[in-house]
């Protein structure tokens, strides 16, 4: 079984201490050091073309912030395809990053990640979730969505297709809003799909792995 890969992002490192004095710091990985002047919109985040503009307002939703830590060279939808290529030739199941996104608050981070899992279960992994009728199965929470294709390829029609899984959730134990939670669950869901439709373009899925081009949140009945 192939090892997952955790993808973050390098970082420039420097801190100024006082007005007079500049202090080098050394590099790293922890991407919730990043300087707060490498700041981007919603749109360039991850590789960019993987937040569609719906997305972009949907994380706008989730954290009430329009710029963010900008993402690492690594942390794109093209580097999560080229590890789930190799993960799909070895493993019935593996999970990845695909990238973080750090808004300045009150959300400390969203993890976006991808799951393989070839032994699919009926049904959402918990009741919290509101089943929605994308790709073969999606479900959304006021803290977390998933959407989950079929991806069979086009030059390999008579391969088995695998089942994969695009999540975006919030880190740490998000406070569960007062009142509707619809607005957050439909922004969440609409994050999972905008990156479930990246990973099934840029894996040459066919048919997009069955998503429609946009969200589908009315709950499934």
């Amino acid at each position: 079984m192939g090892t997952t890969l955790t993808r973050t992002h390098r970082l420039l490192c420097a801190a100024v201490a006082g007005s007079l004095m500049f202090l080098a710091a050394g590099c790293s990985d922890d991407t919730r050091k990043e300087p707060p002047d490498v700041y981007v919109t919603g749109d360039k985040l991850c590789g960019g073309r993987a937040v569609t503009k719906d997305a972009a307002k949907a994380l706008q939703v989730i954290t009430g912030d329009t710029r963010f830590a900008a993402s690492g060279k690594y942390s794109t939808v093209a580097d999560a395809a080229e590890e789930l290529t190799r993960e799909t030739m070895s493993s019935a199941y593996e999970r990845g990053d695909i990238c973080r996104i750090y808004p300045d608050a009150p959300v400390n981070e969203l993890r976006i990640r991808w799951e393989l899992d070839n032994v699919i279960l009926e049904g959402p992994p918990h009741p919290q979730f509101t089943v929605l009728p994308m790709g073969e199965e999606a479900g959304a929470a006021h803290d977390k969505a998933y959407v989950t294709f079929v991806c069979g390829q086009k030059d390999q029609p008579d391969s088995s297709p695998d089942h994969i899984s695009a999540w975006a959730q919030a880190t740490g134990r998000p406070t569960e809003p007062e009142g509707d939670e619809r607005p957050l669950k439909n922004a969440y869901a609409t994050l999972a799909h905008s990156f479930a439709l990246a990973l099934a373009k840029e894996l040459n899925c066919d048919d997009n792995g069955g998503l429609k081009p946009e969200p589908a949140l009315i709950p499934a009945t």
